[in-house]
């Protein structure tokens, strides 16, 4: 009997461990192929940030924001509500401390605020990359952003019901591992 029980609780015990994980990519596929994608544009990072593991650092134009409310405190958690600019670039439509009831959205945290404004941390900050290609991509990318090119490098995230998706980088109107290889040849 006692084995029997042992064998029910361990069927259990894997069940889940199984569910869980499945249960996120469900999601993050279901965020990929409902959600509303918007065009983020970047902007160079500091040349002094060290590439950190298998991924780019990103920065977004859109994390700064105007406004005259000073009430927000240091990582506070805040709902970004977004719409597409005349180019189709995603900007900031307002933010706001209660999730809203329609639209697009995502939570952000606070990083500062100074006399331009809100400075946010958004939660797509990061590309990950096969670790063989991550360091030229974040090269090439700094590189790109940088240089002042006529062709804004942007990210595509597609985002539903308040998550987030990072499904990829634009450099050149080109996917970055695409960007990659070519400045590679």
């Amino acid at each position: 009997m006692k084995t029997k029980n042992m064998f029910i609780v361990f069927v259990v015990v894997a069940i889940v461990q199984a569910f869980v994980p499945l249960k996120m990519i469900y999601d993050t596929e279901k965020i990929n192929d409902e959600g509303t994608v918007y065009k983020f544009k970047t902007q160079p990072i500091d040349p002094s940030d060290p590439f950190r593991g298998k991924y780019i650092t990103l920065r977004f134009e859109a994390e700064s924001f105007k406004t005259t409310d000073s009430l927000m405190d240091m990582r506070q958690d805040l709902y970004v509500s977004i719409e597409k600019d005349s180019e189709g670039y995603a900007r900031v439509k307002e933010v706001l401390r209660e999730e809203p009831e329609e639209g697009d959205y995502f939570k952000a945290e606070t990083y500062y605020f100074s006399t331009n404004g809100l400075h946010l941390s958004f939660p797509f900050d990061r590309f990950y990359m096969e670790e063989s290609k991550a360091p030229q991509a974040e090269v090439a990318y700094r590189k790109y952003s940088a240089a002042k090119n006529p062709k804004p490098a942007y990210a595509l995230v597609a985002i539903k019901d308040g998550q987030t998706y990072l499904k990829d980088v634009i450099v050149d109107d080109k996917p970055i591992r695409e960007y990659v290889m070519e400045q590679q040849e």
